[in-house]
């Protein structure tokens, strides 16, 4: 007891240690607060009052949903503290230690939540397909079957601790390697931005089976990105796009790599994906300000551009509701204003809140009050491309939208 107490919070690993620590001091100082005769009468109680009983199921599932409700005043239990106890409870004193403090520090590393994601990613590298019950009942059979009885100690030093270390490196992009790293780290930040993670198994895939070929890994996210990016676009929804995934990690595993008919988009997805491109783009809400970043970074290829701001706003040029007396209805009749308000074209990026105010000023106050920063100064390519035309007409929207458009379909080869 006295060893314990003497013990230093920060010399312990994990979460669960510290916070034995912190429990056992304050249990230690309030027993000691205690006159002898209470603490007497305390002991007394527990050898004779305190019983133990003793809860049994018939499967994982249930005892899994009877914890939670004889629980519902501690910490969740979590389907990997249940897979923790199936892997390690059979292995011997020392492997079976050994193996706890690999997986702690995974845990620890990724933290509770994003360590939890990684098992439903694991599940769909090793099953291949979309998960139809919950993961309690289907990652014991699609998964730890290959593994337990015999192969525990491998499970957790061979997927749990390299997969738990791609996760990081795809989530924080910090993939190293002597060279090329900043390619593969750049793909990392784009996918980062899709509002799925769903490409994230096939990812992880790539990552633990090629990590010391970031050649490899450049090209494969490289197409990664162009089919994530194209399902996002054509708001592809979940069972299709999983399935699409699951298939690709098929082939991964069937050894045809970069040429996985699965990680190519076909002449219709092609076709679609320029389509929605082409037209209101303002409109998809989530997919605007990604089509936006990624074309804004190619015009400024070789500029060395990065995105930390901490806000960034898609703004019209030709203003939504222009006044009746304004440059704009000059310039645009009615149904041309329809036509390219809302289009690629027409869009910039700014980094600053909206001003219901300006976005209706004319071209000319709009490009010195409200398209440029301090000093004049824009920090996106795309925006600074607008600044450079004297006014802003439909012909030179449309000779716009054709470059912009066209820079997009070479980049993702539509």
């Amino acid at each position: 007891m006295d060893t314990l107490l003497e013990s230093q919070e920060e010399s312990l690993r994990t979460d669960a240690q510290k916070a034995v620590l912190r429990n056992v001091i304050a249990l230690h100082r309030s027993l000691t607060a205690l006159p002898e005769e209470r603490r007497l009468a305390l002991a007394q109680m527990l050898a004779e009052r305190t019983f133990l009983v003793v809860v049994s199921t018939p499967d994982l599932d249930s005892a899994h949903r009877i914890f939670s409700v004889m629980n519902s005043r501690g910490l969740d239990l979590s389907p990997t503290d249940i897979f923790k106890s199936q892997i390690i409870g059979d292995l011997d004193e020392e492997t079976s230690e050994a193996c706890a403090i690999t997986w702690e520090d995974a845990e620890e590393m990724l933290g509770r939540d994003d360590f939890a994601e990684l098992f439903l990613h694991l599940r769909m590298i090793f099953a291949k397909k979309r998960a139809e019950q919950e993961l309690l009942k289907e990652f014991p059979e699609q998964v730890l079957s290959h593994y337990l009885p015999d192969e525990a100690e491998a499970f957790v030093h061979d997927v749990v601790r390299p997969y738990a270390e791609a996760y990081a490196q795809i989530r924080e992009a910090r993939y190293e390697s002597p060279s090329g790293a900043e390619a593969v780290n750049a793909w990392f930040r784009r996918l980062q931005q899709i509002d799925n993670y769903d490409w994230r198994p096939a990812a992880l895939w790539a990552l633990r089976h090629h990590e010391n070929d970031p050649v490899w890994l450049d090209a494969f996210m490289r197409a990664l990105e162009r089919l994530s990016a194209s399902m996002f676009i054509r708001r592809v929804y979940t069972t299709p796009r999983v399935t699409r995934y699951a298939e690709l990690l098929r082939q991964l595993d069937e050894g045809q790599g970069l040429d996985a008919p699965a990680l190519e988009l076909r002449d219709d997805e092609k076709a679609d994906t320029r389509s929605r491109l082409d037209g209101d783009l303002y409109l998809v809400g989530r997919i605007r300000k990604y089509v936006l970043l990624r074309l804004d970074e190619l015009l400024a290829r070789g500029q060395g551009v990065t995105y930390d701001h901490p806000l960034i706003t898609v703004e019209h040029v030709l203003p939504q509701n222009p006044k009746v007396d304004s440059r704009w209805v000059e310039l645009f009749d009615e149904e041309q204003r329809a036509g390219w308000t809302h289009r690629l074209g027409n869009l910039v990026l700014l980094n600053r809140a909206k001003n219901s105010a300006a976005q209706n000023y004319d071209f000319a106050a709009k490009k010195a009050k409200y398209f440029t920063g301090r000093g004049g100064v824009v920090p996106f390519a795309l925006t600074s491309q607008v600044l450079q035309h004297a006014e802003w007409t439909p012909e030179l929207l449309k000779a716009r939208q054709e470059d912009l458009l066209g820079v997009l379909a070479e980049e993702w080869r539509l």
